[in-house]
């Protein structure tokens, strides 16, 4: 009886000793994940609160050895020069209707072209696929002088220089970016292809039969029961092409010679607050390094301000879509 007491006692032992080792090793992950986790956090955003803590310094802050995150001359003027200069709530709503333009446009065709590539079979499909996804390969850099061109002595098929004797300049409008937005030939368009057409071949084929059994046509299959159940990832690929076209700095730049955008005012900010500086009561003999940092933080924070209120209002759905869109890694 001894034998089978001690025999007993060690089993328990021995059963104890493991489970707390599997604790230990539980909250030791916990440890590293958390460690991991704050220092991916902290590599992402502290460039962000360094822009933020630099945007409400005064110029003499940035000389400072002692100053780092906090200021010592806290001031607000860095927001009002930035504002008169970037003349931010016109060019905030000008930027505003501009993304939402191109990305409804985007999104309607991408989701037309995603779902016929997912759902049906026609001759040169893999071929115009393979398009999609050199599309997401080749740098649009590339292609920068004949989109140029393209916009600059803009016809179609020969048809406009036959009718008026002479090409239609698109340059300086926002024809070329509907006009690409439309045709699913604009900026990251092959990406949206791909997540849309992904997220549709996951869909059960079901459903459509179900549909189909009960007399829908193909479009109104597509509208009542596929797109009410794209709803994460049309929220998805809605906030990315609205970030990528409020923030895109190529295509605005190479369309846009007089008209601003928010992208593309930020990068002659420090001039143009240089050239208004004396209605502040100040004056100015040199653009000084420290002045031009402080404009471009705080003309910064002013563009990304607006993306973030967004991403918090859209954020459930824009995980969900991510979740579903078969991208990963």
């Amino acid at each position: 009886m001894k034998e089978v007491h001690n025999s007993y006692q060690k089993t328990a032992r021995r059963r104890t000793d493991r489970v707390t080792t599997a604790k230990v090793g539980r909250f030791l992950w916990k440890i590293i994940r958390a460690v991991i986790v704050l220092g991916i956090c902290f590599v992402i955003l502290q460039p962000v609160f360094l822009k933020i803590a630099v945007s409400f310094m005064a110029e003499s802050d940035l000389y400072d050895s002692s100053v780092k995150y906090i200021p010592k001359h806290f001031t607000l003027d860095n927001y009002r020069l930035a504002i008169q200069g970037l003349d931010y709530w016109n060019t905030l709503l000008r930027t505003g209707l501009l993304a939402a333009a191109v990305v409804l446009l985007q999104l309607g065709s991408c989701l037309l072209t995603a779902y016929g590539f997912a759902r049906f079979n026609f001759p040169g499909k893999k071929l115009l696929f393979g398009g999609v996804i050199l599309m997401l390969i080749v740098p649009p850099q590339i292609i920068m002088l004949p989109l140029f061109m393209k916009f600059r002595y803009f016809d179609v098929f020969g048809i406009v220089v036959a009718m008026t004797g002479s090409s239609i300049n698109l340059i300086d409008t926002y024809w070329p970016f509907l006009i690409q937005a439309a045709t699913c030939t604009g900026f990251k368009n092959g990406l949206y292809i791909y997540m849309l057409r992904q997220f549709f071949k996951g869909m059960p084929k079901e459903l459509e039969e179900a549909a189909f059994v009960d007399g829908c046509g193909k479009l109104r299959t597509f509208v009542q029961i596929m797109l009410p159940s794209a709803i994460p990832m049309m929220v998805t690929v809605f906030l990315f092409g609205f970030v990528w076209q409020w923030t895109d700095n190529f295509y605005s730049s190479l369309y846009l010679v007089k008209t601003k955008v928010l992208a593309t005012s930020l990068n002659n900010l420090s001039a143009a607050v240089y050239s208004s500086y004396e209605g502040f009561g100040g004056s100015m003999n040199f653009i000084s390094p420290g002045f031009v940092s402080m404009m471009n933080n705080t003309g910064t924070i002013l563009v990304i301000l607006p993306l973030i209120l967004l991403y918090i209002v859209c954020q459930k759905h824009f995980v969900e879509g991510i979740e579903r869109s078969g991208i990963v890694g």
